[in-house]
């Protein structure tokens, strides 16, 4: 099985360096990486479009090499499924990020993204990320983690795929607590109560100013069977994703409105204004 490695920290990031020795010595396993060549965490599904990327095969301090880019963890992806490392992967395997993608974040995250533009390209894919020992959001703090257990259930969890394939458009949300793991469940996303203020920072001779609206620690909706409620337990939380949006059981609401006479105003209402 050929498994793509990719990240939003950067290439030298020792998340994705635990997790690349990890898998690696998984039998069977072909690991190849790809990755931002410096941090890109909460980027999304950010992609370069404006200009040509550059692309560099950088060795590690093991020997291996892997190909680090200018792009976002969406073109990593993209690089792989366009041949960059010779045939499409099997699998996408995004992380270990420095920093929990609970509930309402996996949508900011640039390490579920990856995960989410494999499904998009018919690859199955799992997101690994890891809870910081503070607790911090990731994208924000530092500092050294360990990645060990994080890494070993995660080439666990490759074989497992291997065997028993995930279900098409799905991908595996991962996170592993910081410290001692007290059990694993599965789960649903939960609710982050995000507690964003206006600060100011400073302000300028010309009346420019400059605040900060993100990065202030959130809370959650502590509900049993979330990511977040597990989480805050010690306990590994898996959540299966996909990525169809649609919202089914809004679609006979919409369905019921007169759309043909709103369509008809903005017709009339066009053609008026010419």
């Amino acid at each position: 099985m050929r498994v793509l490695l990719t990240n939003d920290d950067g290439i030298g990031a020792e998340g994705l360096q635990s997790l690349r020795r990890a898998v690696q010595g998984v039998d069977g396993v072909e690991a190849y990486v790809i990755a931002p060549d410096s941090n890109r965490s909460a980027t999304a599904r950010s992609i370069t479009t404006r200009s040509p990327l550059w692309v560099e095969e950088v060795r590690f301090d093991d020997g291996a090499t892997g190909f680090a880019t200018d792009g976002t963890p969406v073109d990593c992806v993209r690089f792989a499924e366009l041949g960059l490392i010779g045939d499409k992967p099997d699998l996408i395997v995004s992380g270990i990020n420095h920093g929990a993608n609970l509930g309402d974040d996996v949508t900011y995250s640039g390490t579920v993204a990856a995960a989410l533009e494999g499904i998009v390209l018919g690859i199955p894919a799992i997101a690994v990320s890891q809870q910081s020992l503070k607790g911090e959001m990731g994208w924000h703090f530092g500092g050294s983690m360990d990645f060990s257990v994080a890494a070993s259930l995660c080439a666990g969890l490759v074989s497992l795929v291997e065997s028993r394939p995930l279900e098409e458009g799905t991908l595996l949300n991962v996170n592993c607590p910081a410290g001692e793991v007290e059990g694993i469940e599965v789960t649903k996303l939960g609710k982050r109560l995000y507690d964003d203020e206006l600060r100011l920072i400073e302000e300028d001779d010309e009346g420019r100013r400059r605040y900060r609206i993100y990065g202030f620690e959130p809370s959650f909706k502590d509900e049993p069977g979330t990511d977040l409620a597990a989480q805050a337990r010690h306990r590994v939380s898996i959540t299966p994703l996909h990525f169809d949006l649609t919202h089914h059981d809004g679609l006979g609401l919409v369905r019921g409105w007169d759309l043909d006479d709103v369509l008809g105003t903005a017709k009339r209402s066009a053609a008026a204004a010419k």
